[in-house]
């Protein structure tokens, strides 16, 4: 990954899109990347998160796991943290993809999370807003993400920032078992 996406984001946020009149400004936001120091924040966080929707049976990730897959030898993703005044309120998981349609990079944002007490501050919108901004330095070709179909405000978030379904495609995926199975008609030459 390219040490550009690495970089802290501090300071004065600022966000200013089609669909706002006016300039916003969060003085009491600070966007910054994480170290291995962060790793029980972010656990904290993806616990609250799956909490949140309902889906905590299905965290198995623990700090080690994190570690490695954040901060080892080979990175497979990357955390925005989000602090209010000094406090940490909400993460964002990114990692890249590649669409071979469009013969780019692309940034898939895995999760999303504002603290409740948080949230209509602004603070979600201007994560993707820096997601949007690292899109574009990096030559990327897209940003994206999904959002269950029942968290309805969310997916008004998402739309009053110009996101739009792709209802023509469906998420497929093997886990557990049926990965292993899968495996087994592989034979290496």
């Amino acid at each position: 990954m390219n040490d550009a996406a690495l970089l802290p984001v501090m300071g004065v946020c600022t966000l200013r899109t089609r669909f706002m009149k006016t300039q916003t400004t969060l003085k009491n936001l600070t966007l910054r990347s994480t170290d291995e120091a962060d790793v029980p924040l972010i656990l904290s966080f993806i616990r609250e998160l799956a909490e949140y929707e309902e889906l905590l049976h299905e965290v198995v990730a623990t700090e080690v796991v994190l570690t490695e897959s954040l901060f080892g030898d080979q990175r497979v993703a990357e955390v925005v943290i989000a602090e209010w005044d000094g406090e940490p309120v909400g993460f964002a998981l990114y990692f890249y993809n590649f669409s071979t349609f469009i013969g780019r990079p692309g940034i898939y944002l895995e999760d999303l999370y504002v603290r409740p007490e948080m949230r209509n501050k602004g603070i979600g919108k201007m994560m993707i807003a820096y997601l949007a901004d690292l899109t574009k330095k990096q030559n990327c070709g897209r940003l994206e993400w999904r959002v269950l179909d029942w968290n309805e405000p969310a997916i008004r978030f998402y739309r009053s920032i110009g996101a739009v379904a792709m209802e023509e495609w469906t998420e497929q995926r093997v886990t557990g078992k049926a990965i292993d199975e899968l495996a087994l008609h592989f034979k290496p030459m």
